[in-house]
């Protein structure tokens, strides 16, 4: 049976859908059967980073509506095999989500996966409440500043609110991915340092991934940057997924970046 987790934040432009896609395909790479869904009806761009656009017959809501069976409209990664993605819909609106379909939708999809990572859409409206209800795990990605951060804590509230387990009286298992820091921001009192954001939001973290170019080459090329060893972005985003697998795994010490990423490269010379 699959477990459930939800990549969602209290805003746009934080990184959700990269995070999505790349923890996917690090996942895997490990093994595992994944699906990532895109939930971000009317505004998709998870196909873009999975280098998947061209490949859309059908979305979630046709499968939900009756248009197409599951099969027909999950596309398979012909670079990780193990890798699947069930595309959102380009024209419709998050309105047409309804909780009993969504609900089908996800029990299905545990029938065939180990992981079913589902990309939130910004925001509190409904399109959102759907994508947390019957989340097993979420996590919250923020960057250090903040404005992410004051939204993060009032996303965290409300999937402990709205949440299936938490109606039921569990919880949904929550961590923290720090996404786009920069430690000479950090070190000068620029920018929130990871101690600060988890003060703040008084959860455990799971990843933080370093403010790099590379990762806006990837997504432009639609190739998930954690597929490439040679990546400190990459690194950090296989060892979320490790963490996920329950595997202590060190946090990269990002003041050594230089040396890492020279020891990567010396590697595969």
């Amino acid at each position: 049976m699959a477990t459930v987790i939800t990549v969602t934040s209290g805003k746009g432009g934080v990184g959700k859908s990269t995070t999505t896609a790349n923890i996917a395909a690090a996942l895997a790479k490990l093994g595992k059967k994944v699906v990532a869904v895109d939930f971000d009806i009317g505004l998709r761009n998870l196909d873009m980073i999975l280098g998947l656009e061209n490949r859309i017959v059908y979305d979630v809501v046709d499968v939900m509506e009756g248009r197409c069976n599951l099969a027909q409209a999950i596309i398979k990664d012909k670079r990780v095999p193990n890798l699947h993605f069930l595309p959102a819909s380009q024209t419709k609106d998050k309105t047409v989500l309804e909780k009993d379909k969504v609900e089908k939708l996800i029990n299905d999809l545990k029938q065939n996966f180990d992981y079913i990572l589902i990309d939130s859409p910004a925001g509190i409206e409904s399109g959102f409440e759907h994508s947390i209800y019957l989340a097993d795990r979420a996590l919250i990605v923020t960057t250090p500043e903040i404005s992410s951060v004051r939204d993060a804590d009032r996303v965290i509230g409300i999937i402990d609110a709205k949440s299936k387990k938490a109606q039921n009286g569990e919880e949904v298992e929550k961590h923290i991915i720090i996404n786009r820091i920069k430690p000479e921001l950090v070190e000068k009192g620029e920018m929130l340092s990871t101690e600060d954001v988890l003060h703040i939001l008084a959860l455990p973290l799971i990843g933080i991934v370093p403010d790099d170019e590379d990762i806006v080459k990837s997504t432009n090329l639609g190739e998930p940057i954690s597929l490439k060893e040679d990546s400190l972005v990459g690194e950090a985003f296989r060892r979320i997924a490790r963490r996920i697998e329950g595997e202590e795994v060190e946090f990269l010490d990002l003041k050594a970046k230089k040396s890492f990423l020279e020891k990567l490269k010396g590697l595969f010379k």
